[in-house]
């Protein structure tokens, strides 16, 4: 397939080389920047534009890569109305771009993307929804040849699927970057954790993460929780978050044992500020 690449970011990035290593040819990227584009440019080695009626005319897909706000705006100086236009948004539905085109779909990579951090895409699922049963088919074969896992998922099952994925990554990386300012407090390096991370993530690779959950919360630690609170006192942002998250882990797993009510006492007396 020709392509044009609408967008220069991370996503763009990744996806423009995967498009070229799966034999198709990206003929084009455009962004509001001329020279974010050239960088993707340079990089494809393909034509550049900031001019959106400038799209390349000959491309059989346009892909529509930028931010979940900027989608609608973009999608209506979108020139083209005989011409597949897809977005790869998780977040918004297919219906933001129907207008744009008599041929729309959705090509979701569910990935975390950083230009400087190279991914296999083989390994990366891709949510399809196309507009047609046609469209359908034209995209589900394209994520084929790109991945070892493409499926056809709806907006409302992808939107779920986004959901998941910002408690999953968003969240627990910023909960890495708040183990990584505490550790920098007292003048200890983020690499003391890197270990603990893999091992976490290696074990929700292939366990449930509701059966391998550890941790003072899971044991209903009263004594460790409550000198953990003891360092935290003062600090309004993360105090509040370690009580969140604690009673989250203790209510998921209430019951579970037989020791359930063993600390439950003390469990109050933190909870209460004691």
């Amino acid at each position: 397939m020709k392509i044009v690449l609408i967008g220069s970011g991370n996503v763009a990035t990744h996806l423009g080389r995967a498009l070229q290593a799966a034999g198709h040819a990206v003929l084009q990227v455009w962004s509001r920047q001329l020279a974010n584009a050239s960088t993707l440019g340079s990089i494809l080695g393909c034509d550049v534009t900031d001019r959106l009626d400038q799209l390349d005319p000959a491309a059989d897909l346009y892909v529509l890569s930028v931010s979940d706000n900027a989608i609608p705006l973009i999608s209506e100086q979108f020139p083209y109305k005989d011409k597949l236009l897809v977005h790869t948004s998780g977040a918004t539905s297919l219906n933001a771009i129907t207008s744009a085109s008599l041929r729309t779909g959705v090509f979701y990579p569910l990935q975390t993307f950083s230009k400087e951090k190279e991914v296999d895409f083989r390994r990366i699922p891709i949510a399809i929804e196309g507009d047609t049963a046609e469209t359908t088919e034209v995209l589900l074969k394209l994520a084929k040849e790109m991945s070892e896992r493409a499926e056809v998922i709806s907006s409302e099952q992808r939107k779920v699927i986004h959901i998941a994925a910002v408690f999953a990554c968003n969240f627990s990386n910023l909960l890495y970057s708040i183990g990584e300012e505490i550790l920098a407090h007292e003048g200890l390096s983020f690499d003391l954790l890197r270990p603990l991370i893999a091992e976490t993530a290696e074990k929700a690779a292939h366990y449930s993460p509701l059966e391998v959950q550890t941790g003072p919360a899971r044991r209903r630690d009263s004594e460790t929780i409550g000198r953990h609170l003891d360092y935290l006192r003062g600090n309004e942002e993360l105090s509040p978050i370690y009580r969140l998250l604690t009673e989250a882990i203790v209510s998921r797993y209430k019951g579970k044992d037989s020791s359930e009510d063993q600390h439950s006492q003390g469990r109050r007396d933190v909870y209460n500020g004691q």
